[in-house]
């Protein structure tokens, strides 16, 4: 490698990290009681501004579904969540995956292998980063979810990776009646 090369990448590593740590996203707050469950909103019900979305949100849900935020990893309480039930938008309570088609995939986010139907999700191209991936957001409120990736299981070979804040759980009814 030539002298000009080998200078040039010497100083990037450094402008690399330094730009890398201009764009880290915001620690989340401390952790908060998920909000009861929210009824399915319809199209015309939906805030129609970043300050009524503030108001129906908790900060950490804002953050998420607003801002295209992630939670840390290990750290949602529907990680582990194992009872029978529809995992819904904590925005707009649109009904998304449902925990038959749930897995661990040891990634410390809930992961899914398909959405309960299809057209309740939208898949963008997400170059931030520094990465190419696709996010997956609720169709009806446009509100960020997490990312899906072809690493998942069968029968899809997906694997939806979703933050739980971005969600409500509604257990079955016959779950309710063993509690």
């Amino acid at each position: 490698m030539g002298m000009k090369k080998y200078l040039l990448l010497l100083l990037s590593v450094p402008l690399y990290f330094l730009w890398a740590e201009g764009r880290k996203e915001p620690e989340m707050a401390p952790k908060q009681e998920m909000t009861a469950k929210v009824q399915e909103l319809d199209p015309e019900d939906l805030p129609k501004s970043e300050a009524e979305w503030k108001k129906i949100l908790t900060p950490d849900q804002y953050y998420i579904l607003r801002r295209k935020g992630t939670e840390r990893p290990f750290t949602g309480k529907l990680l582990k969540e194992k009872r029978s039930g529809v995992y819904t938008c904590a925005g707009c309570g649109t009904p998304l995956f449902s925990s038959e088609h749930k897995f661990d995939s040891g990634t410390g986010w809930p992961s899914f292998y398909q959405p309960i139907n299809p057209e309740a999700v939208k898949e963008i191209r997400d170059f931030s980063h520094g990465m190419v991936r696709t996010e997956v957001v609720t169709a009806k409120c446009g509100g960020h979810l997490g990312h899906v990736f072809a690493d998942g299981p069968r029968p899809t070979g997906l694997r939806y990776c979703i933050n739980s804040l971005a969600l409500n759980f509604v257990p079955d009814e016959s779950e309710n009646e063993k509690n």
